[in-house]
């Protein structure tokens, strides 16, 4: 999952330097409904499951939205969904997955240790320097990334912010004499990509999502973690995105990009309940070595599903007459 998060950081650096992200009010749009996607799906589950203190560590379990299954349904849709909106999505989906590494790395590990967490910070200034140096040699930030993966595992925060680091640090241009080859970013992210597409996201699905249905009925899904988690995705992810993008731009801060009306804009909302690949790596997190860790993933598959098919629905058809 640092690989993961390392293509996703790279692919939001290369959007910020030339691409969707590169003005700031683009960026601002993305970014708050993005942070509105995290606060209403953990209020709703925390809202669901009062009364429950010993499920209340769950409570991030519904604020991500999986950028790797999002986006793929977005271009099955085609016509009905503007280029504009589709780059809104993509960059909200994937500022939705750096959040929630920031939640994990910060909420779910372990006690700090300072000695590590001190050599984390000297690898770190190591690799800016590297950067500002104008250092493109990629082993160099190879190895500078494994020996923060390092660090991190034993600083007591979540490794995987290595993943988000590094990319940060890597170099998106090349050297004058160096014209004709791509840039340390690009070579990356090139080679990495498929790489965690194939096989990365598979093999983490394959590993995680086992649940056994024996003995599990469909009333089950009322106890509080699966309702708290399915609620979280399906009313409180959109809410939260919906609002808090409707908001930035009656402040002014943001502006609706091209060819999105609000229809629209509600439809992808509803999308953002995907919760899937995200939401069991926090869910093992969260209930690692507990009962509730099935209960937590029945509400993902659920809240998942049911918000796929719901915004799937709107954008292909309910949106579709409306505009008409």
């Amino acid at each position: 999952m640092t690989l993961f998060f390392l293509v996703v950081i790279l692919e939001i650096k290369k959007d910020i330097v030339s691409g969707h992200l590169s003005s700031l009010r683009r960026i601002a749009l993305s970014l708050i409904g993005a942070l509105g996607g995290m606060i209403v799906p953990a209020l709703t589950y925390l809202l669901v499951t009062y009364g429950h203190p010993e499920v209340a560590r769950g409570w991030a379990v519904p604020v991500a939205t999986d950028a790797a299954f999002t986006l793929p349904l977005i271009l099955t849709l085609g016509r009905h969904v503007s280029s504009g909106a589709r780059a809104w999505l993509m960059a909200l989906a994937i500022f939705d997955d750096v959040l929630g590494i920031m939640v994990i790395a910060l909420f779910y590990g372990s006690a700090l240790y300072w000695p590590a967490l001190t050599m984390a910070a000297i690898i770190i200034a190591a690799l800016i320097l590297a950067n500002r140096a104008g250092i493109r040699t990629l082993w160099s930030y190879g190895i500078g990334g494994v020996l923060l993966w390092g660090t991190l595992q034993e600083s007591g925060l979540h490794p995987t912010l290595a993943g988000v680091i590094t990319g940060l640090c890597l170099p998106v241009t090349t050297l004058e004499k160096n014209a004709k080859q791509a840039a340390p970013l690009d070579r990356v992210s090139s080679a990495l990509t498929p790489f965690v597409t194939w096989i990365v996201l598979p093999l983490f699905g394959f590993m995680n999502v086992g649940v056994s249905m024996a003995g599990i009925q469909p009333c089950m899904m009322l106890d509080a973690v699966p309702l708290g988690i399915m609620l979280g995705l399906v009313i409180g992810k959109p809410v939260g995105v919906f609002g808090a993008t409707l908001l930035s731009t009656h402040l002014k801060i943001a502006t609706l990009p091209a060819e999105t009306p609000t229809g629209m804009l509600f439809g992808l909302s509803l999308l953002c309940g995907i919760g899937f690949t995200i939401s069991l790596f926090v869910a093992n997190r969260a209930f690692f070595g507990s009962d509730l860790a099935v209960p937590a993933k029945m509400g993902i598959f659920a809240g998942s599903i049911l918000s796929a098919l719901l915004g799937w629905l709107w954008l292909r058809f309910s949106y579709q007459r409306v505009r008409e």
